[in-house]
């Protein structure tokens, strides 16, 4: 990183370099997913019963999904293929 090695003479195209290297990140919860899955809102999960149980269901789905896939993963590891 030539943001902190002070040895490194400093030069103008270093920082074009890292301006084009970054990338944006969006950080998604599992019931921000869930939400726009459904195109529900916060306010309508509370108000309605029905949606409340639409998405209480897909939030198990997504959980039993992650689950398995972190199953499967470990089972690769322990377990290589040859």
């Amino acid at each position: 990183m030539a943001l902190f090695d002070f040895s490194a003479p400093q030069s103008s195209a270093a920082p074009a370099v890292h301006e084009a290297a970054r990338e944006s990140r969006i950080i998604q919860t599992r019931l921000n997913r869930v939400l726009a899955f459904t195109r529900l809102t916060i306010d309508d999960v509370v108000n309605n019963p029905i949606a409340k149980n639409q998405v209480l269901g897909y939030w198990k789905l997504s959980r039993q999904i992650d689950r398995s896939s972190e199953i499967t993963e470990l089972e690769r590891q322990w377990n290589p293929t040859r």
